[in-house]
C-alpha cells in the first residue's frame, strides 16, 4: 500500500521528459562558465602521487591524461590501495606508461593486467604486470577470459581504450558483474554532449531512483517506507559524473532493501 503523499509525489516525479532534458541542457549553458577565484591549472583539487608521477615523466614509456582526471582517481582509488589481492585492469596500454604509474601509485602486491588489441603491447609484461591481447569489443574475449581464469574478478577497471561507445558499452557490461564487493569502474573520455555511451550510463543510473514497489506501514515507524531494491539499487552503490568520466562504486554487500524510518514524536497534520 503506498501512502497518498507518496502517490502525488510519484506522478510528479516518474514522467520524465525530453523537455526536462533539454531544460537542464539549456540550465547547464546559463551556468557561469568558470568559477570564482584565479584560472585552475585543470586540477580538481586534492592531490595526489598520481599527478606528480605523471609530471615527473620526461623519459621512457609515455602517459597521455587529462589533468584533472588524477584526481578523480586519487578520490575513488585511495581507499583501495592497501585491499589484499588487489587486482586493477586497464584496457588501452598504448605506450606503457600509465602501467608503471598504477605499479607506483597501489605498490608491489598489487597485480595489474592490461589490455589492448595491439601486440606489441606485450613488451610491457613484466613480473606482476600482464598483458592480455585482446578486442575490447569482443563479448567473447571478455567471456573467455574470465571463465578460464585468465583475468581474474577485478577491484578496478579503467577504461581507456578506444573510446568508442560501442566498445564502453561492451566492455561495461561484460566486467560489471565480475567486479569485487566495493570495487570501482572507471570509464574515461566519454566527449560531447548526446555521447551515446553517455545516455548508456544515465540510463544505468536511473535504476537507481526506482520505486517500482514500495510498502508503508504506518504502525512501524521504524520501517514506515520500505522499497526492494531493484538490481542495481542492490549492487550498486553509486554513479559519479564527471568531465569525460563515468565512475561506478559497487556495494560491499548486496542491499536487499531501502528503508525510510520515521523519527520523532511530533507531526504536522498536512503530511503524513
Amino acid at each position: 500500500m503506498i501512502p497518498k503523499f507518496a502517490r502525488r509525489l510519484y506522478r510528479r516525479v516518474f514522467p520524465v521528459s525530453r523537455e526536462w532534458r533539454q531544460a537542464g541542457a539549456v540550465f547547464a549553458d546559463q551556468c557561469a562558465a568558470a568559477p570564482d577565484g584565479p584560472a585552475a591549472d585543470g586540477s580538481m583539487g586534492g592531490g595526489s602521487t598520481l599527478e606528480a608521477f605523471f609530471d615527473a615523466r620526461v623519459e621512457g614509456p609515455g602517459i597521455w591524461k587529462w589533468r584533472h582526471y588524477f584526481d578523480i582517481y586519487h578520490r575513488h582509488f585511495n581507499p583501495l590501495r592497501q585491499r589484499e589481492g588487489l587486482v586493477i585492469l586497464e584496457i588501452g596500454i598504448y605506450s606503457g606508461g600509465s602501467l608503471d604509474m598504477w605499479r607506483e601509485y597501489f605498490g608491489e602486491s598489487a597485480t595489474i593486467y592490461g589490455v589492448d588489441i595491439e601486440s606489441a603491447c606485450r613488451s610491457y609484461e613484466r613480473p606482476g604486470t600482464h598483458v592480455l591481447i585482446g578486442d575490447q569489443a569482443d563479448r567473447t574475449f571478455w567471456r573467455r577470459a574470465m571463465a578460464d581464469g585468465t583475468l581474474p574478478a577485478p577491484d578496478i577497471v579503467i577504461d581507456d581504450g578506444g573510446h568508442t561507445p560501442e566498445q564502453q558499452r561492451v566492455t561495461l557490461e561484460e566486467l560489471l558483474p565480475y567486479i569485487r564487493p566495493g570495487g570501482v569502474y572507471v570509464c574515461e573520455d566519454i566527449h560531447g554532449r548526446e555521447n551515446a555511451f553517455g545516455a548508456f550510463v544515465s540510463g544505468l543510473a536511473d535504476s537507481l531512483n526506482g520505486m517500482e514497489r514500495m510498502n508503508s506501514d504506518p504502525a512501524n515507524p521504524k520501517r514506515r517506507l520500505v522499497v526492494p531494491t531493484n538490481g542495481v539499487q542492490a549492487a550498486i552503490h553509486s554513479v559519479h559524473l564527471y568531465p569525460y568520466v563515468v565512475v561506478i562504486e559497487k556495494r560491499e554487500a548486496p542491499l536487499p532493501e531501502l528503508v525510510a524510518p520515521k523519527q520523532g514524536s511530533q507531526w504536522e497534520p498536512f503530511l503524513r
